[in-house]
């Protein structure tokens, strides 16, 4: 099952992700015939259960298709909308169709809800919401007069668009939205746990576009004749690519351990050294494959760029290495000298 979901993602985002639709995309315009046959395919509803839509895929089969996005540099909301419609399953509120984000996902940002004369009312504002500005519905973590409330969202925002490096939408929402009863239920996680699945999917994403970003490297330096012979043939350029595979390595093994984790418990060890991990590959091999690339791979015409500018923006998002490193020593002290191994051992 994997390697046919694999194939068919593949198949589909090499036929569809054109030289003009990427330009379309980076100009602003949303991607819809892209994201219709994405839909079509199945892919947004991967993470969800059967009796909410979904296709009864593990989640290790549903991160598939994601690092094949990834891969592809497909400019869609593939991971906000599969993320979103998993919480809202969770939570047994209804999925919608179209694209879903999630909010907030700072730490410093707080959406309240209230609950007055028999009216919720939902009021704040966040920043750098993955694609506001696309989304049909906005799956919020509220504070709620209750607890964690998960909250579906489909009006009463504004939004200010911003973007990150690559020039994903991470806009800034300012909420004032009265909702019906049926929009609103008990959170089943936390926010703390919201950020885990978010650091999760992040570091699934870094491990596909690392690939490609090595894979075209590899290319290149073959192809690319200096001085009478192949670059790759060169001992420096030889040395850049073993350290940029062996990043590549650790962040698709960082990639399978985040999915286990964010298949069972949420494990902030588990998900914490794996985002960590693939953040520091990300860093380093962006650079090492922009400096066998030379010029070439910082022009707009090229195709490394698309991926390195997402490496570099998804490393900081849902937490960088330097929080989740914290998260890891924090675990790692508390459990003491002699309850180390078996913390270790036990995730």
């Amino acid at each position: 099952m994997t390697n046919e979901l694999t194939d068919n993602a593949n198949r589909l985002f090499a036929a569809s992700l054109t030289a003009e639709l990427r330009q379309s995309a980076a100009t602003g315009t949303f991607p819809q015939a892209l994201w219709d046959e994405v839909t079509e395919a199945g892919f947004p509803a991967a993470l969800l259960p059967e009796d909410a839509g979904g296709f009864g895929l593990s989640v290790a089969e549903a991160m598939t298709v994601l690092q094949t996005s990834a891969f592809h540099a497909a400019p869609i909301p593939l991971a906000e909308t599969m993320l979103a419609g998993w919480l809202l399953a969770r939570a047994g509120l209804e999925v919608p169709p179209g694209v879903l984000t999630l909010a907030p996902v700072r730490l410093a940002d707080h959406l309240t809800l209230t609950h007055e004369a028999g009216i919720w009312r939902l009021t704040g504002s966040a920043a750098r919401i993955p694609w506001a500005r696309d989304a049909a519905g906005i799956v919020v973590l509220a504070d709620g007069p209750q607890g964690p409330a998960v909250v579906l969202l489909t009006n009463g925002f504004t939004v200010t668009p911003n973007e990150n490096l690559a020039g994903e939408p991470r806009d800034t929402i300012t909420v004032d939205a009265v909702l019906t009863a049926d929009a609103i239920a008990p959170a089943p996680i936390d926010r703390a746990a919201l950020r885990a699945a978010g650091a999760a999917v992040r570091t699934v994403q870094i491990a596909g576009a690392l690939a490609r970003a090595l894979e075209i490297t590899v290319t290149y330096v073959q192809t690319r004749v200096q001085f009478g012979r192949p670059i790759g043939k060169f001992q420096a350029i030889q040395h850049n690519l073993a350290i940029t595979a062996g990043q590549s390595a650790a962040a698709l093994a960082a990639a399978d351990m985040a999915t286990d984790a964010l298949a069972e418990e949420l494990s902030p060890l588990l998900i914490g050294a794996a985002k960590a991990r693939a953040g520091e590959a990300a860093s380093i091999a962006a650079g090492l494959v922009h400096q066998s690339h030379g010029a070439i791979g910082f022009t707009q015409e090229y195709q490394l760029h698309p991926y390195t500018r997402r490496l570099w923006s998804w490393r900081d998002e849902f937490g960088n290495e330097a929080e989740w490193n914290a998260v890891v020593g924090r675990i790692a002290l508390a459990a003491g000298g002699d309850g180390l191994w078996p913390t270790l051992t036990a995730a």
